[in-house]
């Protein structure tokens, strides 16, 4: 499985007015890295799926992505 966090180096300009970054980052859904849902997959107890936002260990994303900005 790859990461769900991606990150590159974007161009600079010497003419850009503002600071440089030297780094940029975003985090991509995991449901990117699965081609179907396989059957029997782990599941959250029903209290924590409603604080997660799914059901499934697998889907979940913590929600904000802290990186690289």
């Amino acid at each position: 499985m790859s990461s769900q966090f991606k990150c590159y180096q974007p161009f600079n300009s010497n003419n850009d007015p503002c600071p440089p970054k030297l780094v940029k980052c975003y985090s991509t859904p995991p449901n990117l890295y699965v081609g179907f849902q396989p059957p029997g997959l782990p599941q959250f107890s029903p209290a924590e799926a409603l604080c997660k936002g799914t059901l499934w260990p697998l889907f979940y994303d913590p929600y904000p992505f802290k990186g690289g900005d």
